[in-house]
């Protein structure tokens, strides 16, 4: 009877593991009232930036004074509801902090390995997020500038062409392809909305992340030699990114 039952549970359901891109808040203090206020600030010309993606919430980087205050996790689950985020999880709680978001209802999350040591970029102003800019399906949005940490473009409904470097830390998002005429050290998503056809092109491959469709590769996996530091593009192939050199 027992094997019976296990039979039929094994026909409708699985578990397996699975890795999916998540949007990290990296909260630098605990003061629930000044994270709402910088929230608004930030957010106020992008009401609906985040489309309600889950994201987590990452403790790691609290100053030692900040950490040591108790957190109100529910308070702060409806800060980021309003910002049209879904939070998830947490990650770099103390056993104080993780018992208070469990009670919450969010799950505890490990922290990512450390990212590879990189050269120091030149000082850069407070993070910002630069909106997003809606553009007609299958039209082109140009940033001729310089992308520095903190700032994030999103092409919503076509591509995006950077001329300028995109610094470790800085994000081009698009619908479609992105397209970097210049080194592309920071993150790159194509196909944000699941096109599977989206590419990535870069004259100069270094990026922190790569992402199409959702399927992504990190900084921590290194870059093949053929296509590490020169031009490439990304694209999928049987559900797997692709990296190839651009020659010619």
């Amino acid at each position: 009877m027992a094997d019976a039952s296990a039979a039929r549970a094994r026909a409708v359901f699985e578990f397996k593991s699975a890795t999916l891109p998540l949007v990290a808040v990296i909260l630098k203090t605990a003061d629930l009232s000044v994270l709402t206020a910088a929230l608004d600030a930030q957010l106020a010309d992008s009401p609906d930036f985040f489309e309600q993606e889950p994201v987590v919430i990452d403790l790691s980087q609290l100053p030692e004074d900040e950490a040591a205050r108790s957190i109100d996790f529910r308070k702060l689950r409806t800060i980021l509801a309003r910002h049209q985020t879904q939070p998830v999880a947490v990650r770099g709680a103390d056993a104080r902090h993780a018992q208070a978001a469990r009670a919450a209802g969010l799950a505890i999350a490990a922290l990512p390995s450390p990212a590879p040591a990189r050269p120091p970029e030149p000082p850069s102003p407070a993070p910002q997020i630069v909106r997003e800019v809606p553009v007609p399906q299958g039209g082109t949005l140009l940033i001729d500038r310089p992308l520095r940490s903190g700032q994030q473009v999103y092409a919503r409904g076509g591509d995006v062409i950077v001329t300028g470097l995109v610094s470790f830390g800085a994000e081009v998002i698009a619908d479609g392809n992105v397209h970097v005429y210049a080194p592309l050290r920071g993150k790159a998503i194509a196909g944000a909305r699941g096109d599977t056809g989206a590419r990535i092109f870069t004259t100069c491959l270094d990026a922190q992340l790569v992402a199409v469709a959702g399927v992504y590769r990190t900084s921590e996996v290194a870059l093949p030699a053929d296509v590490a530091g020169k031009p490439a593009q990304i694209r999928l192939q049987d559900d797997k990114l692709l990296l190839e050199a651009i020659t010619g």
